[in-house]
């Protein structure tokens, strides 16, 4: 279903741009009523069809999505490198040494028109927008890789008192950016 997305998404986004970028200028220079172009037609025939594939795909996904979303299990959010990151000011069981200060990562991300077009229809029919959530996924992991390697750099053991923050920019972009304290441990 994904990959029939995909296609319908880029038919929609080539034939948009065929017919922006091709058709208006072709409608603007002819001055008399000349057929319409076979390449004219095939855009509308792109840009209508690649909303048609998205619209029955997203419909698709969303029934299957019903029946697999109870037994989905839940996402692991954890660093793999070892960096300990707390939401809290101290460590159970573990003194702080020394605070190193504050460190942060950022990453603006967006998605492009294609993935834009079904989360549009998903608003209509209703549901999860997955493609913005798995944007933010992807943007929440850059910025707390960044994060890491910021502490990393300054010899952490720890990362406390770790937030998030996201700010919209431009459209569909929106920025990401996690902060903490960098901290040692006793040991």
């Amino acid at each position: 279903m994904r990959a029939m997305r995909h296609i319908g998404s880029a038919a929609f986004v080539l034939g948009l741009f065929v017919l922006v970028f091709g058709g208006l200028p072709w409608h603007v220079l002819t001055t008399d009523d000349p057929p319409v172009p076979v390449w004219l037609q095939a855009a509308v025939f792109c840009f209508l069809g690649g909303i048609l594939v998205v619209l029955l795909t997203v419909a698709v996904e969303q029934k299957m999505s019903k029946v697999t979303m109870a037994h989905e299990p839940p996402p692991a959010d954890a660093p793999e490198d070892g960096m300990l990151l707390l939401n809290s000011d101290q460590v159970p069981g573990r003194p702080i040494a020394g605070v190193l200060g504050l460190v942060q990562g950022h990453t603006v991300f967006a998605i492009w028109l294609g993935k834009d077009l079904s989360a549009l229809v998903r608003l209509v029919l209703g549901g999860e927008l997955t493609e913005y959530t798995e944007m933010m996924g992807r943007a929440r992991a850059a910025a707390t890789n960044r994060m890491i390697a910021a502490a990393r750099h300054l010899g952490a053991d720890a990362v406390i008192n770790v937030r998030y923050m996201t700010t919209s920019v431009v459209g569909t972009a929106a920025e990401l950016l996690v902060y903490g304290t960098a901290v040692t441990l006793d040991r």
